[in-house]
Formats: structure tokens, sequence, C-alpha cells
């Protein structure tokens, strides 16, 4: 995750004061009904995927030992057949595997990463209005104290603008709706998974699975 994305400076404090807060965007992503929604939707379509994959695998190992089985026995016509109809379905069960595999994380790091813009800009929103001088993100952090964090409040305004994912960014784009031209969020992508490194959807990562 880039910390350009969240910590984005809010208006002049009047005061002078420096306020800092920080925002938990991997919970705000995993919590958010967008976010919760696209991840219930990521885990049908695994299934599906499975299933799917699962009943082409069987045909395969069928195939195979049939050939095993009965090849020997086969007239040499007979057995080329089953050959060449075991090699496809393998190659078909193969390339259905790869490329079904890359799309559905393609559509799930494409998703992850609209729901992470319309977040920044709720922390820009939310940091503007109650003058925070930097909103951060903590896994930027090395210590903070809780009462700064502000990834409930994230949350909440989000979920309250019951908006498609993406949605917020897109106004943001078009200086229409709630932000307009001066909230563009900078580039964002996704932030890591649980249990991976700081870094993919360039790979990306996604919601927690």
């Amino acid at each position: 995750m880039m910390v350009a994305a969240l910590a984005a400076p809010a208006l002049a404090n009047p005061s002078g004061e420096i306020r800092l807060a920080y925002v938990d965007i991997q919970r705000a992503l995993n919590e958010c009904r967008n976010g919760k929604t696209v991840k219930s939707d990521f885990r049908g379509r695994i299934e599906r995927l499975q299933s799917r994959l699962q009943g082409e695998q069987d045909e395969v190992e069928r195939l195979k030992k049939e050939l095993e089985d009965k090849g020997p026995l086969m007239q040499p016509d007979q057995r080329q057949n089953l050959e060449d109809e075991y090699t496809r379905k393998l190659h078909e069960f193969q390339d259905d595997y790869k490329n079904s595999s890359e799309d559905l994380k393609e559509k799930d790091n494409e998703m992850t990463g609209a729901i992470v813009r319309d977040l920044a800009l709720v922390v820009q929103q939310i940091g503007q209005r109650s003058g925070y001088t930097m909103v951060m993100e903590k896994g930027s952090l090395l210590w903070a104290t809780p009462g700064i964090d502000i990834t409930d409040q994230v949350i909440r305004q989000y979920d309250a603008m019951n908006v498609k994912p993406g949605a917020l960014a897109q106004e943001a784009m078009m200086g229409q709706g709630r932000f307009g031209e001066a909230a563009q969020p900078r580039s964002a992508g996704p932030p890591p998974s649980e249990g991976e490194s700081e870094a993919p959807v360039s790979g990306g990562s996604t919601i927690t699975k």
C-alpha cells in the first residue's frame, strides 16, 4: 500500500495544531459492506470453479485409467483414438485451470482496488472535515496510540454512502458528486492480504480470503 494514497494533507488547521490519525485500510476493506459482499462473491466463484475443474479432472483420470487398463487389448486405431481423447481432455483441463484462475484473480483485484480507492476518498473527506494534518496507514507505523485510529469511522461513513465499489472514485475523476475535482485520490492499489508481503494487485493484494 502506498502511504501517499491515504496520507494526503487535510485542510490547514486554523489553530496551527498538528493533528494526526491513522486507518487500518486492510480491516476497513474486509469489514465494510462492499468488502464483505465482494469477499462472499469471490468465495462463491471459487467454489463453482473448483466444482467444474474437479469434473474435468475426474474425466481426465477416467480416460487415463481406461488407457492403462484397456489400451494394451485395443486395436491400434482404437488405442490411438483413446490416446488422442485423453491428450485433448488433459490440455483442456490445464488451459481451463490456468485461464479461469487468472480471470478470477484479475476480477478480485479489480473489485478490491475499486473499494480501496473509495476508502482513500472517505479518509480524505474525514481528514478535511476533522482538521487532521495527516492520516496515515496503520501498516506504515511502528507504533501509535489506539485513540487516533479512525478505521471504524471510515467504515461507518463508507457504508452509510451505500454506493457500488468504485463509485466514489468515479465521481471524483469526473469532478462530480460528493468530492469534486479537489478530492481525486492519488494512485493506490489494494492492500496486502493476510500472510502476504506489503505489495501486490501489481499483482495486487486482495481481500483477505
